[in-house]
């Protein structure tokens, strides 16, 4: 008999076959089977669709696939959240992969935790399995929200482990004619009256790829201004003194580019708007977004 299924093991996919054998491989060695593999294939070109399928025909693992028109990686995971009826969900990227333990430790930790207070669990990625990616170390224990941890002086990545039923009430926005939205326009609306269980452990290793990662940045805000404005909007509004003028003096500059809809639904106050106003002239004269 099948352990009962408590955790979803979420990707999505896109022209990435060449990456998803090392995952799949890492989800066969987990030390705890209590999981599903749910794989949405946002419009791959490539063979992804019929790698998948043949990891099905294997029968070594529960995996559900589902494909849809190439949206963007918001869109994907909006749709594996709906899909899913696990009580916990976790993204795990095509080119990342579990610790070996990784199910088993997310699980004993979360074990007995049932605080509607509780967002999921912050653990941390990995350069391997032994090594924290950058180096970077909790500044603190027990539990905290996101921002809590990045104010106590944390820098590093995160792997998040969430109650499904959260994600389900804070989808990412879907913007017609944009495919990303950052991640934090999301995870910013749950910190708020949530806190994770924070894990000392390594739960995923990251391929680290730095190059051009400025340039990548550029052009996702080049390509979705509306996602870009909504996520300064937010941040604008819980950002303190330097800080917060500026997110209000991005979410100017990003205004100017966005449907008139989205300008009026979020709309900062008047005097934030004047603490961004020498921030956005600046950056305007730099030309930067």
């Amino acid at each position: 008999m099948r352990d009962e299924r408590i955790l979803t093991v979420f990707t999505p996919a896109y022209n990435r076959a060449d990456k998803l054998k090392r995952l799949y491989e890492s989800l066969l060695g987990q030390t705890n089977g209590a999981f599903l593999w749910l794989v949405v294939d946002d419009g791959s070109e490539d063979d992804t669709g019929e790698l998948i399928h043949s990891f099905q025909r294997e029968g070594k693992l529960e995996i559900r696939y589902t494909r849809q028109e190439n949206g963007g990686k918001m869109r994907a995971h909006n749709l594996g959240v709906k899909l899913a009826d696990t009580p916990l969900f976790v993204c795990l990227d095509s080119d990342d992969h579990f610790t070996k333990t990784a199910v088993d430790d997310i699980l004993t930790l979360w074990a007995g935790n049932e605080d509607e207070t509780l967002a999921g669990i912050v653990a941390h990625k990995g350069a391997d399995e032994e090594h924290i990616l950058y180096g970077a170390a909790f500044p603190k224990s027990g539990r905290s929200s996101l921002k809590g941890l990045y104010e106590a002086g944390f820098r590093g990545e995160t792997t998040l482990v969430f109650r499904t039923e959260l994600l389900k009430r804070f989808p990412f926005p879907e913007i017609e004619g944009e495919k990303y939205v950052p991640e934090d326009v999301a995870y910013d609306r749950i910190d708020e009256g949530h806190e994770y269980l924070i894990s000392d452990k390594i739960l995923t290793v990251c391929e680290l790829v730095s190059e051009g990662l400025t340039d990548r940045v550029d052009d996702l805000r080049e390509k979705n201004p509306t996602g870009w404005f909504i996520y300064y909007y937010q941040r604008a509004l819980s950002g303190k003194g330097l800080l917060g003028m500026k997110y209000a003096a991005h979410y100017l500059r990003f205004k100017a580019r966005v449907d008139k809809s989205y300008a009026g639904e979020y709309s900062l106050p008047a005097g934030l708007v004047l603490k961004g106003l020498p921030g956005a002239a600046l950056l305007a004269l730099k030309g930067k977004l």
